[in-house]
């Protein structure tokens, strides 16, 4: 009686391409409108069985002080003690649990994300945007990720009450990630 040796799993890592990623977030303000920012420095890794995103691993890490809000007071207040605390929290990290199909090209993808040293389950809304190869023949691919936060749930509690019975800074936090992959090459 011959065996027959199972297929070896086909591995594929992703690297975040630095130059085509945004984390970006919005929170309201004063009650009446929305102050979106991001972070500069992102990177990451993604591991699949092949081409199989249901499948993958998700490794992302923020440098939290490369937050930018296009105002220099704001940002230099959400590196404080007060919110991220950069000194002592100067990232940002998420790992995937489980991605599930949700329908064609659309995952769900739960994970622990690491804010101010408090780590919560959070899960992405993911499409995948496509997948081509670049004029240089690199294998790329194209996501687009939304979600929401408690901000209170990572210990980002600082806060003003006004006059009005508002606050200054609403508790969710929309989460809008646009990200491109470039497989390795010699797998």
């Amino acid at each position: 009686m011959s065996t027959t040796a199972a297929p070896e799993e086909v591995r594929h890592t992703w690297h975040l391409d630095p130059q085509h990623v945004e984390v970006g977030f919005a929170v309201r303000h004063l009650m009446i409108s929305t102050v979106k920012g991001h972070f500069r420095a992102v990177s990451g890794v993604v591991r699949t069985e092949a081409d199989d995103f249901t499948t993958a691993e998700v490794d992302l890490t923020i440098d939290a002080s490369s937050i930018e809000t296009r105002d220099e007071a704001r940002n230099a207040h959400l590196r404080s003690a007060d919110f991220f605390d950069v000194e002592k929290y100067p990232t940002l990290t998420f790992k995937s649990r489980r991605v599930t199909s949700a329908a064609k090209h659309h995952y769900v993808v739960v994970g622990d994300l690491t804010i101010h040293g408090v780590t919560r389950e959070v899960s992405l809304d993911v499409v995948a945007e496509g997948f081509v190869r670049d004029p240089w023949g690199n294998e790329k691919a194209g996501f687009h990720a939304t979600g929401s936060i408690n901000r209170k749930d990572f210990g980002l509690a600082w806060n003003v009450v006004l006059e009005t019975g508002g606050v200054v800074v609403g508790d969710e936090v929309k989460l809008n990630l646009e990200i491109e992959l470039t497989r390795q090459k010699d797998e």
